[in-house]
């Protein structure tokens, strides 16, 4: 038997077992949350958000009030008064913000973009599901009326059974050396019988 040792609480531990050192965890408890040092944010929030800026980022209004703005910036730091003037001619501070807006609109749009590719990628697998249910049932429904065919080919219609009992007469009469089946006795009653039904 292993030598044992006086563990921590007075359990008491088998030598050399590193389970006394590891504290106990309790697999019937959610853990407690750990402290995060970053922000956090709901990807789906910020997905949506994003989408709706690069929805505003490629229309025609976007483009329309960027030119007005960077217009009357370069309106206004050509012909304000010096003291007024925040960005001189080679206009830096405006190539600053352009180059800003510009790589602040590329991961957004990118983003946004990778979440339409998520949504089509899920269409096209229900599509694709859709059409393969479409094409069992199709072929089901083309067996079924394969088999229904076969079925009506081998129904008895009317006409067929006239003819059939029509050859069965005939072959009758002329088995009894041409007398008939049905004596003409027989035959003057059933027809008088017939006139007077009527």
């Amino acid at each position: 038997m292993a030598p044992e040792r006086e563990g921590g609480r007075g359990e008491r531990v088998p030598v050399g077992a590193t389970a006394a050192t590891r504290p106990r965890v309790r697999l019937d408890q959610p853990r407690p949350p750990r402290r995060r040092f970053l922000p956090e944010w709901d990807p789906e929030a910020f997905g949506r958000l994003s989408e709706r800026i690069a929805r505003f980022l490629g229309t025609g209004r976007f483009i329309v009030w960027m030119t007005v703005v960077i217009i009357l910036w370069v309106v206004w730091n050509v012909f304000a008064p010096t003291v007024l003037r925040f960005d001189e001619y080679p206009f830096i501070f405006l190539t600053l913000m352009l180059s800003l807006q510009a790589s602040y609109a590329a991961p957004l749009i990118l983003l946004a973009q990778n979440r339409q590719d998520d949504r089509d990628r899920v269409n096209l697998e229900q599509d694709r599901k859709q059409n393969e249910r479409s094409i069992a049932d199709t072929e089901y429904l083309t067996r079924e009326i394969a088999a229904l065919r076969i079925g009506l080919g081998e129904v008895a219609t009317r006409d067929w059974i006239r003819s059939e009992l029509q050859d069965m007469v005939k072959e009758l009469e002329g088995r009894h050396d041409g007398h008939g089946v049905f004596p003409t006795v027989a035959a003057e009653r059933s027809h008088g019988r017939d006139v007077d039904d009527r």
